[in-house]
């Protein structure tokens, strides 16, 4: 007999449930390869994020995020309901933690895509949380791939480029990353993302 705490077993369900944080700064490639994670591991969900700001009409709720309003996530704050919160661009955004409890219990590689700052709340909140970061090989190949994107101003990319040099110094000063990833070439990058967490996971089961 099952505990409200405890979900009914379904029978994918395994033993080695894992938090996955990956961050990294704009331009890395962090996206690309949290998605490959994502696919090429079985069991593995992406968390939907809780946020403040308006649906648009492309939006799906419980989808592309949980949409809440300021008093809602604010009520969800003092509750101590948030793995993690924060506010960008005037909207708040945060990780829910009991849709994340509920797919760990049932052994899924539950993936988070957040910053430094949220990073550090998620190790605070489960210590057990494995956190890769993804580098660039350099800090010019980081600028030519801001560029490359041909989606923002010179002054904007600017801005950019300089807070991935902040995000980078943060993430090593922190002590919070498990493990650094460097994206140096696309699938090699992928390939070693996949086999740390693989590893982690095995542990994890053991």
């Amino acid at each position: 007999m099952t505990t409200p705490s405890e979900p009914h077993r379904l029978p994918s369900d395994t033993d080695n449930g894992l938090l996955l944080v990956i961050s990294g700064p704009s331009g890395v490639g962090k996206t690309t390869i949290t998605r490959a994670v994502e696919r090429s591991i079985p069991g593995s969900i992406f968390s939907i994020s809780a946020t403040t700001r308006p649906k648009s009409d492309a939006d799906t709720d419980g989808v592309d995020y949980h949409f809440l309003t300021d008093e809602q996530f604010d009520a969800k704050v003092e509750a101590d309901e948030f793995l993690e919160h924060a506010v960008y661009v005037g909207n708040k955004y945060g990780t829910l933690r009991a849709p994340v409890e509920v797919q760990l219990q049932r052994g899924r590689l539950v993936i988070l895509d957040i910053d430094v700052q949220g990073a550090k709340q998620v190790k605070r909140a489960m210590p057990d949380a494995f956190a890769i970061f993804i580098l660039p090989p350099d800090e010019a190949t980081l600028l030519e791939r801001l560029r490359s994107r041909k989606r923002d101003s010179d002054e904007a990319i600017r801005k950019r480029f300089e807070h991935a040099q902040t995000e980078i110094a943060s993430a090593r000063e922190s002590g919070i990353y498990d493990a650094y990833v460097e994206n140096d070439d696309l699938d090699r990058a992928i390939a070693e993302a996949v086999r740390l967490v693989t590893e982690r996971r095995d542990i994890t089961a053991d």
